[in-house]
This record gives structure tokens, C-alpha cells and sequence, in this order.
């Protein structure tokens, strides 16, 4: 009786170059998404300090009451 081997479990360079371009490729778009995030939350609470500021500057006649 022969045994045979079983072809899930033989090693395939393409299928492994394959995935291992997919994995960079999805790491890089996650990494981009996370630091657009942090942007805009980094901007966002800058907001309220900038408008205050902007207050500080204007002249008092100019100030809404």
C-alpha cells in the first residue's frame, strides 16, 4: 500500500510570497488609517484652544457680548 502525502501540507513559495505581499499591504493601509485618526483627533482638540486664543487677540469693541 502507498502512502500518500498530503498537499495541503507540502510548502508553497508562491502562495507564501503571495500572502506575505497581501499581510505588508494591509499593515501599511492600517497603519495610515490609524495615523489619519490620530490627526484629526490631534486637530480636533486643538479646536477649542485655537478659538479661544483667537478671542484673547481680537480688540474688546470687537467682542460679541
Amino acid at each position: 500500500m502507498t502512502r500518500w502525502s498530503n498537499p495541503w501540507l507540502k510548502k508553497n513559495p508562491l502562495l507564501s510570497i503571495w500572502l506575505s505581499t497581501a499581510n505588508a499591504m494591509l499593515g501599511a493601509a492600517r497603519g495610515q488609517a490609524v495615523a489619519a485618526v490620530a490627526r484629526s483627533a490631534g486637530a480636533a482638540a486643538l479646536k477649542p484652544a485655537r478659538k479661544k486664543a483667537a478671542a484673547r487677540r481680537k480688540p474688546a469693541s470687537a467682542r460679541r457680548p
